[in-house]
Parts: structure tokens; C-alpha cells; sequence
């Protein structure tokens, strides 16, 4: 019985060495900004979940428009050009852009990290979903991350 245990033991702890190489270096995903023009905008991070210094974590939050109560949305212009920045190595390699505006909720399309902001005055709300997913196994994501921000359209 010892025997077995001791071979779980040395399996379990040669499973973690060797995944700690996918693990990211942070403890929660990075910050994610959107840039108007020249200036840098932040975002606040919603759920994820997330492969850090050796712990996995998940975190479930409210969705962008709840996380977002109380805080000024962005001021811009009809069809400016919105551009995700992430700071971080190696980079998300899918990502997913939700716009809601009223009862309505559709995907944006993004193009090298950019979209265009509405041509209708008001107010909307995103949600910037990224994933970090293994190059050689498929459907295997090393974390998640969702960023919501809110641009208010004059």
C-alpha cells in the first residue's frame, strides 16, 4: 500500500512539474485596455479563470453591465476606432467581442484587435472574452478572461 502511494505521490508531483511550464506567471489574468486616438482606457476584469504559479483558479462575476454600475463609460465618437492592448506574453490567440445595447446583445467583429465604435448615439456595454489556448492540444485552454467596458456614443 505504501509502494502505491508513494508512485501517486511521485506521478502527481511529475504531472505538476511538468505543467507548470503552461502555467502563466501571474496570479490573475492580465490587464486588459482599450485605446481611443492616444489615450489608454481601463477595463474591468470580469470572470475567469485562470493557470497561475501553480494554482487554478475560477472566478465568477457578474455580467459587464451589473460590473459596471456606478463607473462613467467612455466617451467617443461615432466610428471611432476602438484597439485592444494587453501588456502580457504570450498573448491571448482567440478572443470574442459581445455588444449590448438595450435588450439587444450581438458579437462585434474585430480585426487585429480593433473594432469600430457605433454610429448611434447612447450607450453601450462589452464584453472582451480571451482565451489562451494550447498550440498543440485542441480545446485545452491555459485561462480565460472577460473584460467589460462601457463607450457612451455623443
Amino acid at each position: 500500500m505504501n509502494r502505491k502511494l508513494l508512485l501517486l505521490f511521485l506521478l502527481l508531483g511529475m504531472t505538476l512539474l511538468g505543467c507548470s511550464k503552461v502555467n502563466m506567471l501571474e496570479e490573475k489574468p492580465p490587464n486588459a485596455v482599450i485605446k481611443i486616438k492616444y489615450e489608454m482606457y481601463e477595463t474591468t476584469l470580469g470572470t475567469y479563470c485562470w493557470n497561475g504559479k501553480g494554482v487554478s483558479t475560477c472566478v465568477d462575476t457578474a455580467g459587464p453591465i451589473e460590473l459596471l454600475e456606478g463607473k462613467k463609460p467612455i466617451k467617443v465618437k461615432p466610428g471611432e476606432k476602438i484597439t485592444f492592448v494587453m501588456e502580457y506574453d504570450p498573448k491571448p490567440n482567440e478572443y470574442y467581442v459581445v455588444q449590448i445595447h438595450g435588450n439587444e446583445e450581438h458579437a462585434i467583429e474585430v480585426i487585429d484587435y480593433s473594432f469600430t465604435a457605433p454610429a448611434e448615439k447612447g450607450v453601450y456595454y462589452y464584453s472582451f472574452g480571451v482565451w489562451w489556448m494550447d498550440e498543440k492540444v485542441e480545446h485545452l485552454s491555459h485561462g480565460d478572461a472577460f473584460y467589460a467596458f462601457a463607450l457612451e456614443i455623443d
